[in-house]
């Protein structure tokens, strides 16, 4: 076999080598591949985009949200220009509580704390529409407010040491009132219908709250079903970035005494209780 290989030529190669020579001349690209790959990149870009827009709306409408904040009625808890997350799932799971902070909608009943000029053309009210859905700008007739009170509370401004009570019971607003404002300029004193809510601004000598509204229906209190969400972490600047916590003063016990409880919750407790007694009565008799 060697003098046969010699007569034809050099050595035969392996079989080995063979198949790897073909392997790596089947892998050779084609010309032009490469510029087929780079176009298909940006052809696939446009739906990307819209694909990534339309998740972030779906998360948008059912989930979190971000809101920008506009002005000065949440100081020093919230600054004018930063942007919050607004978990729109929290209430399906917990009702709203006192201390919580809120964003809502005042449409067809609060005039806005500040005044947008209309859209000039479609265009731009297309991407004010876009702006406002992702927080870049703030939706006029959304608002940001703290929870003092809920369906049922009594409401009242201010005790002899100038404190608003929920319920009889002063709360101790030091800690996200803004410093040197009163808990109220303003008396009030209301019982908060049931499925409402009163809130007030945290820069209380600025916030157009409850206060400013006790001659519209419910009395300056804003409807549960207008409620976005809850406010619960500042996300802009990175520098400010901090969770929105319930201050402790709203867990006292003696808050939740006469509010919160739907009435014929309350009578329907009251009228089971001895019904109850008094079968256990009967039964002890027989």
């Amino acid at each position: 076999m060697t003098s046969e290989s010699q007569e034809h030529g050099a050595a035969r190669r392996p079989v080995e080598d063979e198949v790897d020579v073909v392997a790596e001349e089947t892998q050779k690209p084609a010309k032009g591949e490469k510029k087929e790959k780079k176009g298909s990149f940006w052809k696939e870009l446009p739906v990307l985009i819209v694909v990534a827009l339309v998740l972030a709306l779906i998360i948008k409408t059912f989930v979190v949200q971000a809101f920008y904040i506009p002005s000065e009625s949440m100081e020093n808890t919230l600054l004018t220009n930063d942007r919050v997350l607004v978990n729109k799932l929290v209430y399906h799971t917990r009702d709203i509580e006192r201390g919580d902070v809120v964003v809502f909608s005042g449409v067809d009943s609060w005039d806005g704390e500040f005044q947008m000029a209309e859209p000039s053309n479609v265009v731009e009210g297309f991407f004010r529409w876009v702006g406002t859905a992702f927080g870049i700008i703030p939706g006029e007739k959304d608002y940001i407010k703290r929870v003092i009170g809920v369906g049922g509370d009594h409401v009242k401004c201010c005790d002899s040491k100038g404190r608003i009570t929920v319920n009889g019971t002063p709360i101790d607003e030091e800690s996200y009132l803004y410093p040197g404002d009163k808990p109220s300029d303003e008396f009030f004193d209301i019982t908060v219908p049931q499925g409402r809510l009163w809130v007030m601004g945290d820069h209380r000598s600025v916030s157009l709250d409850s206060r400013s509204h006790t001659g519209d229906p419910g009395g300056g209190s804003i409807p549960e079903g207008q409620v976005i969400g809850r406010a619960f972490v500042i996300v802009w600047p990175f520098n400010r970035f901090d969770t929105i916590d319930i201050p402790d003063t709203f867990a006292q016990p003696a808050l939740h005494a006469m509010g919160g409880t739907p009435v014929p919750l309350a009578a329907g407790f009251g009228l089971a209780v001895p019904l109850v007694l008094v079968r256990r009565r009967l039964r002890r008799r027989r």
